[in-house]
């Protein structure tokens, strides 16, 4: 069986950093009752602290595509939209591990 990761990156405005971890928070804990297999990670560059990425595993493509459709995707991205300059999120298939 096939294992799919989402994959974030996330550049924060400068003095939004608190912020934009509580409401990442607030789109994770969401993120776990919509489907997530274990809860999301939010990791920061220990040399650049605007520089954030984040991850979630799921249990198929299906579900994170049903994910991202859901009206409460797009209202919690668009809350971290207002504190970021940039963030490109991702789809990933583990191919080996």
């Amino acid at each position: 069986m096939a294992e799919f990761f989402t994959y974030t990156t996330w550049r924060v405005r400068p003095g939004m950093e608190e912020e934009f971890v509580r409401r990442w928070e607030d789109w994770s804990y969401w993120s776990a009752v919509e489907g997530l297999v274990e809860q999301a990670r939010l990791l920061r560059d220990a040399d650049d602290p605007l520089s954030f990425v984040s991850f979630g595993k799921w249990m198929n493509i299906a579900d994170v595509r049903a994910w991202r459709s859901r009206p409460g995707y797009a209202e919690r991205v668009a809350r971290l939209q207002e504190l970021v300059e940039s963030f490109e999120p991702k789809t990933y298939e583990v191919v080996r591990g």
